[in-house]
């Protein structure tokens, strides 16, 4: 499937990524650990190419735990500062706070040689929709200080949060970049949610993840759905339709609202722990 998505407020918000790069020391940038390439927005190479930069691999939790140390090893070894996160607790900030450290060192040296104490790290959030930036700004802040939200485009502008001493984060919104060139981008991109439903078909999406996870996983669709696992992605469909009490009039499957909850269980982690591409 030929997944596209680019509304015009994403043009409006690399504009402005674009002009406040001006006032940034850091950009931090959160790629889903399920699908760390496809979800790294190219243009925010180009925007930040003169900026010290961090990867955060998100929502590790979710994301398969060898191929996640395998991601992890690839950026390092591309020269990036780079950690595994789950940005829903706050037990990895202590880890993130020193990863942006050295990754500041350059700028906080330049600062001794002018004399200037005590400027705080201005540091950049980005990351395509619905990857979890305003979810970590809230557990390095704290608190409550952004907006946060199960779908793409929650944040709808720049947000300037002081979480600690030594360091001020920008939260931008969400963005993509206008085509997918690998159709397998947008497709991934579709199945972990960073693109809004309404645009895709939620049926031939749920076939997509099923084929691959009956080839990737095998036997996590019988352990979470207690069905038969086969080759006939319709039927496993039709399967996790009864199983779930999704049926028509006359007991046909409604296989809508079987996608629906596929596609939920997926995105939220129940069926297990997944990676949709490898280094």
């Amino acid at each position: 499937m030929d997944v596209q998505w680019y509304p015009g407020h994403m043009t409006k918000a690399r504009r402005m990524m674009q002009e406040d790069m001006k006032l940034i020391d850091l950009v931090i940038e959160l790629t889903d650990a399920r699908a760390p390439l496809s979800g790294r927005n190219p243009d925010i190479d180009e925007l930040a190419k003169n900026k010290s930069r961090v990867i955060l691999l998100n929502k590790a939790d979710m994301a398969d735990e060898r191929l996640t140390r395998c991601w992890e090893d690839y950026f390092r070894k591309a020269g990036w500062k780079t950690a595994a996160v789950n940005s829903r607790t706050s037990a990895d900030m202590k880890q993130i706070w020193q990863i942006i450290m050295e990754a500041s060192q350059e700028k906080l040296e330049r600062d001794r040689k002018k004399g200037i104490q005590n400027r705080p790290v201005r540091a950049m959030i980005v990351g395509i929709p619905n990857v979890g930036k305003s979810t970590f700004i809230n557990s390095f802040a704290g608190k409550a200080s952004a907006k946060t939200g199960n779908k793409p485009g929650v944040t709808k502008g720049k947000q300037w949060i002081r979480p600690k001493k030594g360091i001020e984060l920008l939260d931008t919104p969400g963005i993509l970049w206008p085509k997918f060139d690998d159709p397998q981008v947008g497709t991934r991109l579709a199945a972990l949610g960073s693109i809004r439903d309404e645009i895709i078909q939620t049926e031939e999406l749920s076939l997509w993840v099923l084929d691959f996870l009956v080839k990737e996983y095998p036997g996590m669709l019988s352990g979470r759905y207690q069905i038969e696992e086969t080759q006939d992605k319709t039927l496993l469909l039709a399967d996790i339709a009864r199983v779930r009490g999704c049926l028509k009039k006359g007991g046909e499957p409604d296989y809508e609202r079987a996608a629906s909850i596929l596609l939920d269980d997926f995105r939220n982690g129940r069926i297990g722990r997944i990676t949709l591409e490898r280094p």
